[in-house]
């Protein structure tokens, strides 16, 4: 079972690694690609059409880029096709970064309120420089939810569907949305359709994830709660992940963030706005690890179930 195989060694390569920053990642190469067409295209007139052009032709150059070289590995040796799909697995998935970096936000905030505030700085988009301590645990647990979906779900998820090709396409379509899906004065043409698709994209995963969450730490009575608010945030997706961890956690998340310079008003999940304390982080990033388990648990069972269909 080589989809099987691959999706397991991937994994485990990203339990044990992380992303050390040694290494070279395959999604700065995107970002570095976006930011080129980016400078030149964002200006001018029809911004709108060169973004969709821009993301269309990003996104389909990925699928094509890897579809063709998984074929080649296999056509030179099935061992090589393997370890190159399983690399591209790791790099593709961001549970034991994400954690880490969730971790190093609270132990950076025990030390000072600027340390964390640094710290969070690295794994979310708004302006931190004005955020209390409160705010900077909010930004980190809210960041850890909506990143199960975008960096650990949704990668694997379109493993499944499309196996190593789509899977890398899905991070040049959420790199693409982290970069230029913005509804700030620059990005709010150019990135338009870079957010749509994102959108669409995460569409199903990020349902998928809250229902998990709530599984894995047998929540089902806050089920209303995650339906209610997720569908009251602005984006389609990433209430979801985030009201589940709410619901899990008895606490509340969203309210008003600053991007790029200007003030953006983000409904509030949730009613209760207790103090955040480092044993919502530790409880949080368990419920990330089992989601992270159960999710390839389930799908080892979906591809079995396949190959049985095809032997009979």
């Amino acid at each position: 079972m080589k989809p099987i195989l691959i999706l397991l060694v991937g994994w485990l390569l990203d339990k044990r690694l992380g992303d050390p920053s040694w290494l070279p990642h395959p999604v700065v190469g995107f970002g570095k690609l976006i930011a080129l067409f980016e400078r030149a295209l964002n200006r001018g007139r029809f911004r709108r059409f060169k973004g969709a052009v821009t993301a269309i032709l990003l996104i389909a150059a990925v699928y094509a880029a890897f579809f063709f070289l998984m074929q080649w590995f296999y056509s030179v040796n099935v061992f090589l096709a393997l370890g190159f799909g399983s690399i591209c697995v790791f790099y593709c998935l961001a549970g034991t970064t994400l954690i880490r970096e969730v971790r190093e936000v609270f132990l950076a905030l025990d030390r000072s309120l600027e340390e964390g505030r640094a710290q969070v700085s690295r794994i979310v988009g708004r302006d931190t420089s004005q955020l209390s301590a409160q705010e900077v645990r909010q930004a980190a647990l809210e960041t850890l939810a909506e990143n199960l979906s975008d960096g650990v779900v949704a990668p694997l998820f379109w493993y499944l569907l499309l196996g190593v090709p789509g899977m890398m396409t899905y991070k040049m379509v959420n790199t693409l949305d982290s970069m230029i899906g913005y509804r700030t004065e620059r990005y709010r043409e150019f990135g338009c359709w870079a957010a749509h698709i994102d959108d669409m994209a995460n569409y199903l995963p990020a349902r998928i994830t809250a229902l998990l969450m709530l599984l894995v730490t047998w929540r089902f009575d806050c089920l209303a709660f995650v339906t209610w608010y997720g569908r009251e945030q602005d984006s389609p997706n990433s209430g979801y992940p985030e009201a589940a961890l709410a619901g899990i956690l008895n606490c509340q998340f969203g309210g008003p963030h600053n991007y790029f310079g200007e003030h953006f008003e983000k409904p509030y999940i949730g009613t209760n706005n207790r103090p955040l304390t480092t044993d919502d982080m530790h409880r949080a990033c368990s419920v990330n690890r089992r989601v992270e388990v159960v999710m390839v648990l389930l799908m080892i069972l979906v591809f079995y179930i396949i190959r049985l269909h095809i032997i009979f």
